[in-house]
């Protein structure tokens, strides 16, 4: 093997994350913001307030709920197959210490990606994986959703280790779906960002930055 040819193998060993692939769900964009899906929470009395902001590593969304519960979501298609990995950087400002997420009179979360996949014609009848950044829970524990079997609570984060700190984090959705749902799928419908202390009538603050998919 030649000096070049063994220049360029070594090359693609120490550089192979360089040609995995990105799949950007989230752009922050003031343009995407207004194209963006509101969607309040049956029964909430106000509406979490999101709003676009900008730091060295690009843009922005901030959310702040104050007895408030509403989500922002779009339709997109993701190839799990190709890019089976969730990835998101975000931070909490102010938690929710104390509440039980686990109950309905304390289901809320500062932070959450829901990753949704449709399996009938009803919304009712979809699956989800809820990734929340928790305020009381150990990372890595999970637990059905009080409200319904059908979605899927997954500790990323907690404050209990990281409050006012960004963190990223990534999960294997097509594995998640398969482990809780019993689904073997090979693309997701669509996703949605939620902050919401509607059930613990508290009020949060967080931030969401760079959520994309990826192949490795």
């Amino acid at each position: 093997m030649n000096f070049l040819l063994k220049t360029f193998v070594l090359f693609l060993f120490l550089n192979t994350n360089l040609f995995a692939e990105k799949i950007t769900v989230f752009e922050f964009s003031k343009e995407e913001f207004e194209t963006l899906e509101v969607r309040k929470v049956r029964g909430a009395d106000a509406m979490t307030k999101y709003s676009l902001g900008f730091n060295e590593n690009g843009s922005f969304l901030k959310a702040e709920a104050n007895n408030a519960a509403s989500g922002l979501g779009k339709e997109i298609k993701i190839d799990l197959n190709k890019t089976p990995f969730l990835n998101i950087t975000w931070m909490i400002e102010k938690d929710l210490r104390g509440i039980d997420e686990r109950s309905k009179k304390g289901h809320d979360y500062a932070a959450r990606v829901f990753v949704v996949k449709k399996t009938g014609a009803t919304p009712l009848s979809n699956r989800a994986m809820n990734y929340v950044f928790s305020s009381n829970e150990d990372i890595d524990v999970f637990h059905s959703s009080p409200y319904t079997k059908k979605s899927v609570d997954y500790v990323l984060s907690t404050t209990k280790d990281k409050l006012n700190e960004w963190v990223s984090v990534k999960a294997n959705v097509k594995e998640h779906f398969k482990k809780f749902h019993d689904l073997d799928i090979n693309e997701i419908n669509g996703i949605a960002i939620m902050a919401d202390t509607d059930n613990s009538k508290l009020s949060s603050i967080s931030y969401y930055q760079n959520v994309y998919f990826s192949s490795e």
